[in-house]
């Protein structure tokens, strides 16, 4: 998640009041027909942000490790994992290595400190910016939300999807003979979402009986909405929320603070969270089984943050994933 200035709130604010008027708080899925009798297993972690954490090859660790004893189908990183530094690459390989089936989606502070998109596609071994690969009978769409060319930028990095990869995504959702898991960083309904995020949300809806569920990380928060007939997801963060430089603190030793500096502007989980989804075709239904931590120092809240409403700092900024059930 990058910083976000008072003007960005603001249309933040504003995107986020016209996406509520859509919502509802129950929905169940829209299924096909002839859809496989099987249940998936894919292991979700997002926002690790190797490059602020003083632990993140431990908070991916315990994530890997937990998932192979649950034999997932896949794993999943959703963006700003580790910038594809010289010094990143084990860590990048060890997730690779880790299942048969992984998959990445690009973070916009997987560029930081002067690296490329093509870095990352080349450190982590992706085909492309954007992608489309089926699992075990579903179709996993994954999108690419850090484009140029917004009409109406509000985040201090790029936030968008523009009309190429739209065609695309139309593209793949009308030949889908399966049901069809979405992936994105950036959200695309709720919390920090695209600057484009009405115009995907319109795009997606006609498809709601194809789509399973769009998954994104980015907020550092867990929401659920539904926008529609679709369902959609922010995945946690695996290590914190960002505060910014104004609610900077320490919450580590100062030796560690030193060494990683922009660790003060964060309010960390005291260990990883990452959720374990599993799809179940043959009973038309989703469960979402997450983890909780604890704040270490000072939570958001008591830092007195402002840009969230009261209702999204008690229900949605909060150190965990929940367990939810989607759907039946």
């Amino acid at each position: 998640m990058s910083n976000i200035s008072k003007t960005s709130r603001r249309s933040f604010i504003k995107t986020t009041a016209l996406s509520s008027l859509m919502l509802s708080n129950m929905g169940a899925l829209a299924w096909g027909s002839g859809f496989p009798k099987k249940k998936i297993k894919i292991g979700l972690i997002s926002d690790l942000h190797q490059d602020v954490m003083p632990d993140g090859a431990e908070r991916l660790e315990a994530f890997l490790s937990f998932m192979k004893k649950q034999n997932v189908d896949a794993l999943v990183q959703l963006g700003d994992f580790a910038v594809p530094s010289t010094q990143n690459q084990a860590l990048i390989e060890r997730f690779n290595r880790a299942h048969s089936e992984v998959f990445h989606v690009l973070g916009n502070h997987d560029i930081d400190y002067g690296h490329t998109f093509d870095q990352c596609i080349k450190a982590f071994g992706m085909k492309s910016r954007y992608y489309s690969r089926n699992l075990k009978g579903i179709k996993i769409l994954v999108l690419d939300g850090n484009e140029e060319g917004s009409p109406n930028p509000t985040q201090g990095y790029p936030a968008y999807i523009g009309p190429k990869q739209q065609a695309w995504i139309v593209s793949e959702l009308e030949a889908a003979r399966e049901p069809v898991l979405i992936l994105c960083h950036q959200p695309l309904v709720g919390i920090y979402p695209l600057d484009n995020a009405l115009e995907m949300q319109s795009l997606l809806a006609p498809y709601a009986d194809k789509i399973l569920l769009a998954i994104n990380g980015h907020a550092h928060v867990d929401q659920h909405l539904v926008v529609e007939g679709v369902n959609y997801y922010h995945l946690n963060s695996a290590s914190y929320y960002w505060v910014g430089a104004a609610l900077s603190h320490e919450s580590y030793p100062a030796e560690v603070h030193e060494k990683y500096p922009e660790l003060a502007s964060t309010c960390p989980y005291s260990e990883s969270l990452f959720g374990l989804l599993t799809i179940d075709l043959e009973n038309r239904g989703l469960q979402i089984e997450g983890r909780k931590a604890a704040w270490v120092g000072p939570s958001p809240q008591e830092l007195g943050i402002a840009y969230l409403t009261e209702k999204q700092k008690q229900e949605n900024l909060i150190p965990e994933i929940r367990d939810r059930k989607i759907g039946n």
